[in-house]
């Protein structure tokens, strides 16, 4: 065969659904979700109304797959520092803050798309509402275990402090840019932790 008359094989393309979502996620987080239309994403997903809505019964139904995505791979993050530092929490800990903490490199400057929703989404009944309340507190209630297991005295305490610190400086990345108090994250985080009282010595992986 004549290798110089082989055509190169065709990618091929993601399939409609996945096509949606990835354009739903960049338009909703940019742009915010009341401001983006469904044609819109239709159209930057290469597709049309009708194939879009029959994946999604409604543009709600998409609001919610979207934060069900990143609410699936921030659990997988989770998951992967537990697997990187077996039996040692308060490493789990460091990393974890060390990974939020490069949100503004990672971001247009847009913050947590979670808080975002939150804001857009007033109403009690959306479907997206009530995901994104129990991805917060799963959030919360995690960071609590992992101090009480890294042995802190006061493990709620020290992490509603870690959670309301990491909140705020995603919101200080909206408001004041990425040269604002938020660059100071993980340092911020790291004094937490290194002052807090603690039961017992840290335990070693």
């Amino acid at each position: 065969m004549n290798r110089a008359r082989m055509k190169p094989a065709k990618q091929a393309q993601p399939a409609p659904r996945s096509r949606i979502l990835a354009a739903a996620r960049e338009l909703f987080y940019r742009d915010g979700i009341h401001s983006v239309s469904v044609e819109a994403i239709a159209g930057a997903a290469g597709t049309n109304k009708m194939t879009l809505y029959r994946h999604f019964a409604s543009k709600d139904e998409l609001v919610a797959a979207y934060l069900g995505e990143l609410a699936a791979e921030t659990d997988d993050a989770w998951n992967a520092v537990r697997a990187r530092y077996p039996g040692d929490a308060e490493a789990q800990i460091r990393a974890l803050l060390k990974r939020v903490s490069q949100f503004a490199d990672e971001s247009s400057g847009r913050g947590c798309a979670f808080v975002n929703a939150a804001i857009e989404l007033t109403g009690r009944k959306h479907p997206a509402r009530k995901l994104i309340e129990d991805h917060k507190r799963s959030q919360r209630e995690r960071l609590i275990g992992l101090c009480r297991e890294a042995g802190f005295e006061k493990p709620e305490r020290l992490a509603d402090e870690l959670f309301l610190l990491v909140e705020g400086a995603r919101v200080c990345l909206q408001s004041v840019g990425r040269e604002g108090p938020g660059a100071r994250l993980y340092a911020l985080a790291e004094e937490l932790l290194n002052h807090a009282p603690r039961r017992h010595a840290r335990r070693k992986g």
